[in-house]
């Protein structure tokens, strides 16, 4: 009984609104397979085909480790794309989709042409790893300890959030090395999430955009710590 107080206390506690405000990719394994899921981690959304998951066109992926990166193939199910490999120890997946039609709408009444890039990876393990993504989130060598970049560049003050299935979920800003530090209260699995958005003007599918909105997450496992609390129940998938 203490022990469950003691947790309900630390979600009571810690819980923040808002962490995840729009759709995302991450990646999650179990011992036999390692799948992308689009949708809302934190809210147990997992888009389906036919359905939302068919507006991500070509994602690719890659296995990296010590040995150098190799491409995967990535199979679409109804609720997933299945890659043709999982991460062992050591290891790392990612994943981009960055070819998501480019999109118009009214910021104040004034056009504007935006393109987004969605991007995944997962870690076994809290060893320090070199940027691959063009915005990326990666182990930082220390548990609960990570590092943003952009281009290969660390990327100081950037807001950065955390979240479970329960709903749990925290914000902080990188240091300015880059570096982020959070608690991990809970065994089982986090998803980061950091934001950036680049107003360089560009071309994508062939037409012209005004600026490109990077999203990417990353997910680790926690095998220390309380309990998790049971994930939230499914949301009912977007037509």
């Amino acid at each position: 009984m203490a022990r469950r107080f003691s947790t309900l206390a630390l979600l009571a506690t810690l819980t923040m609104s808002g962490a995840s405000q729009a759709h995302q990719i991450w990646l999650e394994q179990t011992p036999d397979t390692a799948k992308m899921y689009f949708g809302e981690f934190d809210r147990n959304l997992r888009e389906t085909s036919p359905g939302v998951l068919d507006k991500l066109p070509a994602p690719s992926a890659k296995l990296s480790d010590a040995q150098g990166d190799r491409p995967l193939s990535l199979n679409k199910t109804a609720n997933a794309f299945t890659l043709s490999e999982r991460a062992a120890r050591d290891q790392t997946l990612y994943v981009e989709e960055s070819t998501i039609p480019v999109v118009e709408y009214k910021v104040g009444g004034v056009p504007t042409r935006a393109a987004k890039t969605l991007a995944a990876r997962l870690a076994t393990s809290s060893t320090a790893l070199p940027p691959k993504l063009t915005l990326d989130v990666v182990p930082n060598g220390k548990t609960g300890e990570f590092k943003v970049y952009y281009k290969g560049e660390p990327q100081p003050k950037t807001r950065v959030g955390i979240i479970v299935q329960s709903g749990w979920a925290r914000e902080a800003r990188t240091d300015d090395m880059g570096v982020v530090k959070f608690d991990l209260p809970w065994q089982g699995r986090y998803v980061l999430e950091v934001r950036y958005a680049d107003k360089t003007p560009g071309e994508r599918g062939g037409k012209p955009y005004d600026m490109l909105n990077y999203m990417t997450t990353l997910s680790i496992m926690q095998t220390d710590g309380l309990k998790a609390v049971p994930a939230l129940a499914p949301a009912v998938p977007n037509k």
